[in-house]
């Protein structure tokens, strides 16, 4: 037992004061004659016996309660805990990301802990609070109480190493105190383990909430599996944690228009697929209707207006009708010159660049394709009966491509098509095999097989590509070859324009370093802006000649579709969607962790922390002692003869 004030107990020694009323308190007789003196002096000698009796009871009963009234006062205790003595400090983590949308007894799992932090703890509580996003430092629960119930969620969450690191960062270091780091969150199962350096200075407490959900359909990615000139189709995936679902409701909106609907059943994993017009610019936005999560119910998506392919031809004495007739004034922006013709100043605003059957690559044309290829743009090469071998290979070193060998004369077959290879994907429809094969007369041989598009029946390659460089082995002429008239050279040379115009892709994730490549020319102080409805933002950004590469990460925060500006112009839009790392609804089991204490209510928590600091107050039961000792005495005085 302890007393909250030990220094009253001095007031004990004044239990002296009625022992010595009682030991010298004098009491004068009177002598009374009588004649029967043997009869009073029995009656005398058990007077003063019963006397001496009551006497000391009633000593008694005075010293316990003027003991207990001084003990009281003293306001004794005993504590719950050997360091109840000891102030405590309190850190909590409070886990914002998406996930902690999942509905638990009494609303969300992030809302559940907001109202177990205002409701347990005291206004005027010190602690410190981070999220994901937000640290509060030394602060009340009064002061925090407005950014808790405004608090959002986050894209993305901290690593659980870099919270246990950053809540003992927050405490004061001041010595005689308890450390009591509070990380609250639904512990999602990943492939990292889960493990927390012991450490003796802090306490450390993990509230794992549980939810109610059993099932949550999220829109995963979107994809081109097939495009034509008249239309895309676009696939959509989605998957499921939990039960199977029937007649899920997948949505399809330009903008605020609704194009399709599609329903599934979806047991972990489905697809859908939607055909839209491939001649219009789409703001896309795919949703489902799901009871779960809410924040991968919606996904973005751009399909921008698509310019014009700019392509240059540079031809020797060879004719160029048969680019002429792939690349139309529909999809392709076609110009051909003379090598003797050439303007070299239309060379940094191509995107293709075709050198059909030239002799020889003069140095400045290599100088200018080097610099063209370094600024993003794409190279076909397609090579005389008779070239300069050393200009050429010069110019395949500056294209990192494999480079020519001799010239072989015997004729070969075309007979091997590389479906693999990034120009043909999405090509055809099937893997052919028995088509008609193409005859080539002289052709020169590449110093490797590899990146080869097109090859002979004996492994060798006729057209190779690497990184948005190809080249031909052979020439294409009608006396040397019959590749003109095969149906092989629509989709190949179709999809080396096609693929030169570097569009961005569908979509990006927040939260991921994204490097996106704007078609741009910018004067010298313009910059291009990310703008939303609400706000503008500058994002990093490298200018080249023909374009702009702009870098983000940290911004966008909020899913959805931005404009990308130059002044009050738009030049095109991104969609940025949320990562659903945070759709999983498998949790860790936490038991296992030896050296923290796990609970699934931060209420619960916080009342086992404040029990800690609580003690067992004894003044009430002195009190009582003390009213009943007052009440023996009064019953010793009447009644006791």
């Amino acid at each position: 037992m302890q007393f909250k004030h030990p220094e009253l107990l001095y007031a004990l020694f004044l239990l002296v004061i009625p022992i010595l009323i009682h030991l010298f308190q004098l009491r004068r007789f009177q002598k009374v004659k009588f004649t029967n003196v043997k009869f009073l002096k029995a009656v005398k000698l058990q007077t003063r016996k019963s006397s001496q009796l009551k006497k000391w009871l009633t000593l008694l009963t005075r010293m316990l309660l003027l003991a207990c009234v001084i003990i009281a006062f003293a306001q004794p205790f005993i504590p719950n805990t050997k360091d109840f003595n000891e102030a405590q400090e309190t850190v909590i983590y409070l886990d914002n990301s998406y996930s902690m949308q999942a509905v638990g007894k009494n609303g969300t799992l992030l809302n559940e802990a907001i109202q177990d932090i205002i409701n347990t703890l005291p206004e005027d509580e010190q602690l410190s609070l981070f999220t994901n996003t937000q640290t509060f430092r030394n602060t009340t629960v009064k002061a925090l109480k407005n950014d808790l119930i405004q608090l959002e969620h986050s894209p993305t969450q901290l690593n659980y190493d870099a919270v246990y690191l950053k809540g003992k960062q927050l405490f004061s270091g001041a010595g005689a105190t308890t450390n009591n780091l509070v990380l609250v969150s639904d512990f999602q199962q990943n492939n990292e383990a889960l493990t927390f350096e012991a450490d003796s200075t802090v306490n450390l407490k993990l509230v794992q909430p549980k939810s109610t959900l059993i099932a949550n359909v999220s829109i995963d990615s979107v994809y081109v599996a097939n495009s034509t000139a008249e239309s895309l189709d676009l696939n959509v995936k989605l998957s499921n944690q939990g039960e199977a679902l029937e007649n899920v409701t997948v949505s399809l909106f330009n903008n605020e228009a609704l194009l399709a609907k599609s329903a599934l059943d979806i047991e972990t994993d489905a697809e859908t697929t939607f055909s839209i017009p491939n001649d219009i610019a789409i703001n896309g936005k795919l949703t489902v209707e799901d009871s779960g999560l809410q924040y991968d119910n919606t996904f973005y998506f751009n399909i921008n207006s698509k310019p014009k392919i700019r392509v240059l031809a540079v031809n020797a004495e060879t004719e160029d009708d048969f680019l002429k007739r792939i690349y139309t004034d529909d999809e392709f922006e076609y110009i051909s010159y003379k090598i003797n013709a050439l303007n070299f100043n239309l060379i940094p605003d191509q995107n293709l660049i075709i050198l059909n059957e030239l002799e020889t690559i003069s140095e400045a044309l290599k100088t200018a394709l080097n610099a063209f290829k370094n600024d993003g743009g794409n190279i076909l090469i397609i090579p005389s009966n008779n070239i300069d071998l050393n200009s050429y290979n010069q110019l395949f070193k500056y294209l990192n491509i494999n480079q020519y060998n001799t010239l072989n004369t015997g004729k070969k077959r075309i007979t091997t098509i590389n479906y693999n290879h990034p120009l043909l994907a999405n090509a055809f429809y099937s893997k052919v095999t028995n088509f008609q094969y193409p005859r080539i007369g002289n052709s020169y041989r590449f110093s490797s097989s590899s990146n080869g598009v097109l090859n002979y029946e004996d492994g060798s390659t006729f057209l190779m590509g690497n990184s948005g460089s190809y080249a031909f082995a052979a020439a294409l002429n009608k006396d040397n070859s019959n590749f003109k008239n095969s149906p092989l050279i629509v989709p190949v040379l179709y999809n080396i324009g096609k693929q030169s115009l570097k569009l961005p892709q569908l979509y990006y994730s927040i939260g991921r370093p994204n490097t996106i490549a704007i078609d741009a020319v910018l004067g010298q102080d313009d910059i291009l802006t990310l703008s939303s409805e609400d706000n503008s933002v500058i994002p990093l950004q490298k200018t080249f000649s023909k374009s702009v590469v702009i870098e983000t990460e940290d911004y966008p925060n909020t899913a959805g579709i931005l404009n990308v500006k130059n002044k009050e112009q738009i030049l095109q839009n991104l969609s940025f969607n949320y990562n659903r790392n945070e759709s999983n609804l498998n949790y860790r089991n936490l038991q296992n962790l030896g050296n923290a204490d796990v609970n699934n209510s931060l209420a619960n928590t916080i009342s086992n922390i404040k029990s800690s600091t609580n003690v067992n107050a004894l003044w009430k039961w002195f009190v009582i002692f003390a009213m009943v000792f007052l009440i023996l005495e009064i019953l010793l005085l009447k009644y006791l003869k």
